[in-house]
């Protein structure tokens, strides 16, 4: 059982909080998108109305030992107009200056540390680390969902020496919670449209998925390894040649699960990879020697349309084509809309991994769809069906 910060009164205490502020940032150091900035705000805001302190903790980037380019004092303006406190500052996460300002810190007030991966002790998972950060703090929350995939130091091996003060903070559960909507108490019929470039890099959520849904839309670079696998001429398509004998796998799987698996049945092909080339439409398993698969075609998109509006309960993880160009970004367009329209319609829906979150954003959908999930290898692996080290580290 995981408690949540709504299971205590943080009034009195300094809560320390495992956030994920891994944000992009410009050539000068300014945050270009705030979303997990803004997604962190209301359990900082719970701790603080409780009447307690919030100490955050984050990584930033891959850094190479110290790097100021990757610092977090970056993020203070921000994180001030955020929040609409300005946060106090510590040049490290451990150590003298930590310790210090961590233990004057009073009620109301913010400590932000700098970021955790300076250490290289943060990604080996060192207790004696672990140790240090949690000396600064009462009470333990995670709220980084991002990184729950890592047993790194301040996600899983910190979280043991708070014993009954630790808790999942209201990003990081509702996280656990739109993804046992979909893998748990799903509203039959559910469907999971996969998309993207490989299918080993989603086998195991492919594999996991056919025992939980009832549809499967593949889309994007994936699905030419699977219509090669059944005899189909893809021309100069992606295609992991040493994964067909799986694809045919996968497909025996599902019929075998009654779980339907929907492939395009058109593709937009161009002449080279390029928005510009020249491009026409055609049967995906009739591509021309010399042509690519850029984007499902006119008569795929009707169809997984279709079948996105007969469904109760979405997941989408992956693009339909190569949506960053404009002329082939129909295919992605069209499901993203069928998604929202499912959603107006009653259906729960989650959408989740960088690409297709950015689809949502850049079609005006964001509001449009159930949930929008903040991770990326962690939402993989819970689909996966595995658990995530940082939340097994919070059950008591």
């Amino acid at each position: 059982m995981i408690k949540t910060v709504d299971d205590f009164n943080y009034k009195d205490k300094k809560v320390l909080v495992r956030v994920d502020f891994n944000v992009p940032l410009d050539t000068a150091g300014k945050v270009t998108d705030n979303t997990r900035i803004v997604r962190a705000k209301a359990t900082v805001e719970k701790i603080i109305n409780d009447g307690g302190a919030v100490i955050l903790m984050s990584h930033l980037g891959r850094p190479k030992g110290v790097d100021k380019q990757f610092s977090l004092a970056q993020i203070i303006p921000v994180l001030t107009e955020t929040l609409g406190i300005t946060p106090l500052f510590a040049a490290d996460c451990i150590g003298k200056e930590a310790e210090e300002k961590a233990a004057q810190l009073q009620a109301g007030e913010v400590l932000l540390l700098e970021n955790l991966r300076f250490h290289k002790a943060e990604k080996a998972g060192d207790v004696s680390f672990a140790k240090q950060l949690a000396n600064l703090g009462d009470c333990y929350v995670n709220d980084a969902f991002g990184t729950a995939h890592r047993a790194h130091a301040s996600t899983t091996i910190v979280a043991p020496f708070f014993e009954q003060q630790k808790a999942a903070g209201y990003l990081l559960a509702n996280e656990i919670k739109a993804i046992g909507q979909v893998l748990e108490q799903g509203q039959k019929p559910i469907l999971a449209v996969i998309g993207g470039a490989k299918i080993s890099s989603k086998i195991g959520v492919i594999r996991n998925l056919i025992q939980k849904v009832d549809n499967i839309i593949i889309g994007g670079g994936m699905a030419y390894t699977f219509v090669k696998a059944q005899g189909g001429k893809i021309g100069d398509s992606l295609c992991e040649d040493d994964q067909m004998d799986l694809a045919l796998a996968i497909l025996e799987e599902a019929k075998a699960n009654n779980t339907r698996i929907h492939l395009p049945v058109d593709t937009v092909v161009a002449t080279h990879f390029d928005n510009d080339a020249e491009r026409q439409i055609v049967p995906i398993g009739a591509i021309p020697d010399g042509w690519m698969g850029l984007d499902i075609g006119p008569k795929t998109q009707v169809g997984f349309a279709y079948v996105a509006l007969a469904n109760q309960t979405i997941l989408w993880n992956g693009p339909m084509g190569v949506f960053e160009m404009t002329h082939f970004r129909n295919g992605t367009r069209e499901l993203a809309n069928a998604i929202a329209d499912a959603t107006e319609n009653g259906a729960f829906s989650l959408v989740g991994g960088g690409d297709s979150v950015a689809a949502v954003e850049l079609f005006g959908l964001a509001n449009a769809v159930s949930y929008i999930s903040t991770g990326g290898g962690a939402l993989l692996e819970m689909l996966e069906g595995k658990t995530l080290p940082a939340i097994a580290a919070l059950e008591n």
